[in-house]
């Protein structure tokens, strides 16, 4: 009897037809596909924020590292172990998981939207103590802060590490609280200042201090009249405050990123060597007076003088800061 041959490409194409039936997953899958979080971009540095700017030697990932690490073990010291808020929704409840299955009929589009806006609110819900984000600049890290005093944390790890003489970090290098941040026009920067300044130098209390300023990615600003104004803020909250550039009790740090500018003021400016981290553990020891920087008639009222700018640009990783990132203008 004789056998009846199928032919090789219509069994081939039956073979691909069924097993591609047998793959197709149903429609609520696309529906959950869609659903789960996409990742999502790093939050950029922005006015109203506050944290720790951090400069670093070509290596901004180990730079994050070594800043979590840090902050984290002298954080606890100031503030106790960090606390999370409580997520309340943790889990569906059986009302929410019948919506869970009613909605993979829904439109992919708005079951996404809904999941997405669920992200952001447990996000919220659900912040560290340090977070970083995007600083706008190469070779600078920002590290935002929540529940913490930036420039408190800062002074205490200087102190320490001023005191034991112990390297902490091989990356990093200098490390700036930055306790407050608006819009990078002078205008803005002015009124900003106005109110910023008040704990500091506000009648009736007064000091002497000086203004750093460092502009990166930002060309439409002035270092000289930035400064001018700067100081004319502090002049007229208390016309006893006065400049000092060898020995200043408070020092106003000015950080232009972009469009963003990061103000603080601090204190042991020149004692923590400009905040170095590399730096302060080869200072001289507590008790021995360092070398004062005579001051210049020329110099911008409030500004660093040639010296302390020379000696920055001077400056190398481990062992002298390198700072054509960190005070002259790009």
């Amino acid at each position: 009897m004789a056998t009846v041959e199928t032919p090789p490409v219509a069994t081939a194409a039956a073979a691909a037809a069924s097993a591609s039936r047998k793959r197709r997953p149903p429609k609520g899958q696309y529906v959950q596909a869609a659903k789960r979080p996409r990742p999502a971009g790093r939050r950029q540095l922005e006015a109203g924020m506050c944290g720790i700017l951090i400069t670093c030697n070509m290596n901004e990932r180990k730079c994050v590292a070594e800043a979590y690490s840090l902050l984290g073990e002298y954080g606890e010291q100031l503030y106790g172990p960090e606390q999370f808020a409580e997520q309340t929704e943790d889990r569906l409840s059986g009302n929410e998981e019948e919506q869970e299955e009613e909605e993979e009929e829904d439109d992919a589009e708005a079951a996404l939207k809904k999941e997405v806006a669920q992200i952001r609110t447990a996000t919220e819900q659900k912040q560290r103590r340090f977070q970083s984000v995007e600083s706008g600049a190469n070779n600078v890290v920002f590290i935002r802060t929540l529940g913490v005093e930036p420039e408190k944390l800062v002074h205490h790890i200087l102190k320490d590490m001023h005191a034991t003489k112990k390297k902490k970090t091989r990356v990093i290098l200098r490390m700036l609280p930055v306790s407050g941040t608006c819009k990078a026009f002078l205008e803005d920067m002015k009124q900003y200042a106005e109110i910023f300044f008040e704990p500091w130098f506000k009648s009736p209390k007064k000091g002497t201090f000086q203004i750093v300023y460092k502009a990166r990615n930002n060309s439409h600003l002035s270092r000289e009249e930035v400064i001018k104004e700067l100081a004319g803020v502090v002049g007229h909250l208390n016309p006893e405050n006065k400049v000092d550039l060898s020995h200043p009790e408070y020092t106003i740090v000015v950080e232009i990123i972009k469009n963003i500018c990061c103000l603080s003021v601090v204190q042991d400016y020149i004692l923590f060597r400009k905040y170095n981290l590399q730096e302060v553990v080869k200072s001289k020891a507590e008790g021995q007076p360092e070398a004062p920087k005579p001051s210049h008639e020329n110099d911008a009222p409030g500004a660093e003088t040639p010296e302390a700018q020379r000696e920055n640009r001077n400056e190398r990783q481990d062992k002298t800061e390198t700072a054509s990132n960190d005070n002259h203008e790009d």
